[in-house]
């Protein structure tokens, strides 16, 4: 008798920088989705796809549920809160070295009506006492009715094959949406625009916030095989344009080294990488420049 094969799609959801982009990227084995210190740093749901002899679980990273303070705020949420219905099963990811916040109740509240079973990850177990982590178990286990609490720390791996253990075991009997050898379903452009974002991100520290865009322009093969891909940063003041410049152009430089670096292992090849900045005032609530930069109606 053939063995049932597995498939289905797993929502990640929880409060900002708690690590959902840490636990894709470990799962599906390497980088698809962009990992900073800042929260907020996912802003469209990013599908990872990792693929067993008997399993497919398709990821969604979702972005951190927060109080918007602009239009791409509104966006971001409603896309995190949109996932929760459609999928098979959740995952609610907590930061074990933060504790119980706001920020968790709002979700909570949120995840009381959905009819999937909801998993609590409690991620970052290697940056505290077991005691803590006790603790945090006791002060969680009867806020929601869930499957079963689950710690692990996405960036040691401490813990992570069991849960992908638990995890098919409650998805249903399904196809394999996606070939074997596919890790996401977003088109490489826009994970080579994430990679340079986080570039952007890490080496500008707290100098720049989430007030940048990167679009992929153009993307060309040369002659001597290596591809020339030529990106834009987009950000919303003229300061910040000199904070990523950089004085006579050595921060715009050290991006473009370390994405370069980044994008070569996406495609396998070489590449040549142009960088340029431009000040959009104030596109984060304009919904023509949201469009312009991705972030489309239709993906909630």
């Amino acid at each position: 008798m053939e063995k049932s094969y597995k498939s289905g799609f797993i929502t990640i959801i929880g409060r900002p920088n708690v690590g959902k982009s840490t636990f894709i990227n470990r799962v599906i084995g390497q980088k698809i989705a962009i990992m900073s210190d800042k929260a907020q740093t996912t802003r469209n749901t990013i599908q990872g796809v990792l693929t067993e002899k008997d399993a497919q679980f398709v990821f969604i990273d979702t972005p951190g549920i927060h109080k918007p303070k602009h239009r791409l705020g509104d966006f971001m949420v409603k896309i995190a809160e949109g996932t929760l219905n459609e999928v098979d099963v959740v995952m609610f990811m907590i930061n074990a070295e933060e504790g119980f916040g706001r920020g968790d109740q709002y979700i909570i509240d949120r995840l009381k009506n959905i009819k999937r079973p909801i998993f609590l990850i409690i991620n970052k177990i290697d940056q505290v006492h077991p005691d803590t982590l006790l603790q945090l178990i006791d002060q969680y286990k009867d806020k929601l009715s869930f499957a079963e609490i689950i710690p692990i720390s996405a960036l040691q791996g401490n813990n992570v094959t069991h849960l992908l253990d638990v995890l098919k075991s409650h998805l249903p009997e399904g196809p394999q949406y996606y070939p074997e050898d596919q890790v996401t379903d977003h088109p490489e452009r826009f994970i080579m625009s994430e990679l340079i974002r986080e570039k952007v991100l890490e080496l500008t520290r707290e100098e720049i916030p989430h007030s940048i865009a990167v679009v992929i322009e153009q993307i060309d093969e040369q002659e001597n095989e290596k591809l020339r891909v030529q990106a834009t940063i987009v950000t919303e003041r003229k300061s910040q344009k000199g904070i990523i410049i950089g004085k006579q152009g050595t921060m715009l430089k050290q991006v473009g080294v370390k994405a370069r670096k980044d994008i070569e292992s996406l495609l396998g090849t070489k590449i040549y990488l142009e960088l340029w900045v431009k000040v959009q005032k104030d596109w984060r609530n304009r919904p023509q420049h949201l469009q312009a930069y991705g972030f489309t109606e239709d993906e909630y």
